[in-house]
């Protein structure tokens, strides 16, 4: 009998941790509640796999379980901003755009109304500050800088909020991440500014915090890898650590295309050249087929990328080609792609030793409107010192 009763509770402890369970409140949740659970990380998981429709579906089928329920809204407010920030027609975004602050208004609302009647509720703070994130990185696309200062302000206090009331919340970490990361990459006034009124930089405290999210947060677990591959695959360029964590994300998200291009992109800078050109004839015959959500947008994009693994071949003749075909669309929504087309053509000709037209690619580079980032970041950097191949530094 012991040993039953003892199988019995390892088996719910089991499941509280599998369900990313965690605080006080964890005996209390009901099964309506449990259902939203599953709604909402459906809606993130159909979100990731670039199935904007599904997404949509999945949180506003949570909120309709419960309309009170602020953290379904903020859920839906982040899907509508990264497909108004990823849409590729003006229409797009302008659709996403018309229903995306109608959304943060009602979460907002919503959870004002939930803290006035329950000032302790961890989860409420939680969804208040992913609403006030999706707010701050609109206002920041909008270039209202001074709102999206305030807005980041709001959000640090209200994590903080979190994490006094629910030291074991790990749904936190995922946002604290991204400011201690990211805010070290801000140009150095507003980075001072930062430091002052929100929250000083710290990259390898946000690194852990992702990694903490990573590895065990219930919502934010794939968001926090998504944002790993970027920061190893590019700014700590850690590509042994950035490959399995975009080996998994290709194979649990097979239809996000930006998976594939981090993923070849990775395999390129590690010298597994023919694994990159699989990863980029996979992208090939999906935009010639027209496989959703692939689309002819993005054949610059295919161009940068394969300009890309010829350059780290050392095939700089091929790189030149793709590149210069990448430069040739100019819609706002590859702003980035062209930026690093122009900094790879400026490695170019650094590595040989055209220093004059290296320096000119990376003026244009930084001239890239809504191009900002590593690319421009890389630019400025090799303006001040010429690229040189890492077998000759």
């Amino acid at each position: 009998m012991t040993i039953l009763i003892f199988w019995a509770r390892f088996i719910l402890l089991f499941l509280l941790i599998y369900l990313g369970i965690s605080g006080p409140n964890a005996w209390a949740i009901s099964p309506a509640d449990e259902k939203i659970r599953m709604l909402l990380i459906s809606g993130i998981e159909k979100g990731l796999n670039l199935q904007e429709k599904e997404a949509y579906g999945q949180f506003k089928k949570a909120i309709e379980l419960n309309r009170l329920k602020p953290l379904s809204y903020s859920f839906l407010a982040m899907a509508y901003l990264f497909f108004y920030e990823t849409s590729f027609t003006e229409k797009e975004k302008k659709e996403n755009e018309g229903a995306l602050l109608p959304t943060v208004r009602e979460a907002e609302k919503m959870a004002e109304k939930e803290l006035e009647e329950s000032p302790s509720q961890a989860e409420t703070y939680l969804a208040l500050a992913i609403t006030k994130m999706v707010k701050n990185r609109y206002e920041i696309l909008q270039k209202n800088y001074f709102r999206a200062f305030r807005e980041a302000q709001s959000v640090y206090r209200t994590l903080e909020k979190v994490q006094e009331l629910d030291p074991q919340n790990y749904e936190v970490y995922y946002p604290l991440g991204v400011l201690h990361y990211h805010l070290a990459h801000l140009p150095g006034l507003a980075r001072f500014l930062s430091a002052l009124f929100i929250t000083a930089a710290d990259p390898e405290k946000g690194i852990q915090e992702l990694e903490k999210a990573a590895a065990k947060s219930f919502f934010m677990r794939d968001l926090a890898r998504a944002n790993l591959v970027s920061i190893y695959g590019g700014y700590e360029k850690k590509y042994a650590q950035a490959l399995p964590l975009a080996q998994a994300l290709k194979e649990k998200y097979p239809q996000n295309y930006n998976f594939t291009f981090a993923l070849a992109n990775i395999l390129a800078e590690i010298g597994q050249f023919a694994a990159a050109f699989g990863q980029a004839k996979e992208i090939e015959e999906n935009l010639r087929a027209l496989r959703s959500p692939y689309r002819p947008e993005l054949w610059p994009r295919y161009y940068q990328l394969l300009g890309k693994i010829y350059f780290d071949q050392g095939r700089y003749e091929e790189a030149r080609e793709y590149f210069n075909l990448a430069l040739k669309d100019q819609a706002f929504y590859n702003a980035r792609v062209r930026a690093w087309a122009l900094v790879r053509l400026g490695m170019i000709h650094d590595v040989q030793k055209q220093r004059k037209l290296a320096e000119e690619y990376y003026q244009k580079a930084l001239e890239v409107e809504g191009a900002e980032g590593l690319a421009q970041r890389t630019a400025q950097e090799y303006l001040k010192t010429p690229y040189v191949l890492s077998s000759q530094k």
